[in-house]
């Protein structure tokens, strides 16, 4: 279904997504974004393009780009399809009815799914963006944060209820959700019945962590960013470099928080800080999970005493203080539950944290490799997004 809706520019910043109108061209409304400018060129038929290139992706596989001159499609895991119309250019005609049209500049976005800022800043992109899906004091990347206290993006409703109206009134021509709307199949609908494209990213689900980074690239293309997009991810890949090929050191590496009703909050052993902790060198544990946590996610809890009969040996301790940064001592641990006492990571001052900015910062994830490295190698190197906890 191609979507009909205009797209306001918002006065934020002077990058890609700041229209630019020239008033000796008239416009007319098509599909999802700012119309195209009409010259007098004929229309071009969708049937008629020619691939002229693919982006070559070095490791994600949930996404790809495929270019036909200066249009691109980039297609979702196989199936979602994006058409992506330049600033000016003309809007093909006979599209089929499963690609959805997206014109740029994609001003007024709605960004739902939070690990995405991260991304957007890194690429100077976040002047598009002008609804959130996170409220202003649950930001930790200060980009976000004082934009929001700004005034430059606003607070639209988490994803399970958005204000439509809201978006509506300012011609929001885009959301950017996680999985997590699938789950809310009325609320992704309702959203695409108003002239809202979903756009729902899948990084989480890349079987190679630094796929999971090379999503920049998908949102390089939205936002005409391409050129700082893979900038970006090439100079990150090369800081990455000298800590990529790391042996094995046989250190246990436990990773996880403990829940308010005491259970333990694990990372499952398939995701993507698992991967990270083993291209480092070292093994994440627990290394399985029983048959009813196989579900789409990512975390999943463990009674105490489980969790100690198979993380009581671990090398390495890392607390995740994404919830509340309520452990900064090895007392704070203890007061947990005290049979962490017991833990060797414990005796041995192997005790470590990451804090509540982690998750959203997603272009961290490089530098926690080279942490990882780093604890896992006993470097004197400084730590740069893992926290020593002290006593």
């Amino acid at each position: 279904m191609i979507i009909y809706v205009a797209c306001i520019a918002i006065a934020f910043t002077a990058t890609s997504c700041t229209v630019k109108k020239d008033p000796s061209h008239s416009t007319s409304i098509n599909s999802v974004g700012i119309s195209s400018v009409k010259t007098d060129a004929t229309d071009i038929d969708f049937s008629m393009l020619q691939k002229t290139d693919s982006v070559a992706l070095k490791y994600a596989t949930q996404f790809s780009i495929d270019k036909y001159g200066e249009y691109s499609l980039i297609t979702i895991s196989d199936k979602d399809k994006f058409f992506i119309v330049p600033e000016n250019k003309d809007t093909p005609t006979n599209v089929p009815s499963h690609i959805t049209v997206l014109h740029q500049p994609l001003n007024n976005t709605y960004l739902v799914s939070s690990a995405v800022m991260d991304f957007l800043a890194k690429i100077e992109a976040m002047g598009c963006i002008q609804f959130s899906g996170t409220k202003q004091n649950d930001w930790y990347i200060p980009e976000a944060r004082q934009a929001m206290k700004d005034g430059a993006i606003q607070y639209a409703g988490k994803y399970n209820t958005p204000d439509y109206e809201l978006l509506i009134g300012k011609n929001c021509p885009l959301a950017i959700e996680n999985t997590m709307i699938y789950h809310k199949p009325d609320v992704k609908e309702k959203l695409e019945e108003l002239g809202i494209a979903v756009f729902v990213e899948r990084s989480t689900h890349e079987s190679h962590p630094l796929g999971r980074l090379e999503w920049i690239k998908a949102y390089g293309t939205l936002f005409n960013k391409e050129k700082e997009a893979d900038q970006y991810f090439e100079k990150k890949i090369s800081e990455l470099a000298p800590f990529m090929e790391s042996e094995n050191t046989s250190k246990k590496v436990a990773f996880f928080y403990v829940t308010q009703q005491g259970t333990i909050n694990v990372r499952k052993p398939y995701g993507y800080i698992s991967k990270l902790i083993s291209l480092a060198g070292g093994t994440y544990v627990p290394s399985s999970i029983s048959i009813e946590e196989e579900n789409a996610l990512s975390t999943f809890n463990m009674q105490a005493e489980d969790f100690y009969s198979t993380c009581v040996n671990a090398d390495i301790i890392i607390y995740n203080n994404n919830i509340a940064e309520d452990v900064k001592t090895k007392n704070d641990l203890l007061n947990k539950n005290d049979m962490f006492a017991d833990f060797h990571a414990v005796q041995t001052g192997n005790l470590y944290s990451v804090g509540r900015n982690f998750f959203q910062e997603t272009t961290s994830m490089i530098d926690f490799k080279k942490d990882m490295h780093i604890i896992l190698t006993d470097s004197e190197e400084e730590l740069s997004s893992v926290i020593k906890i002290t006593e």
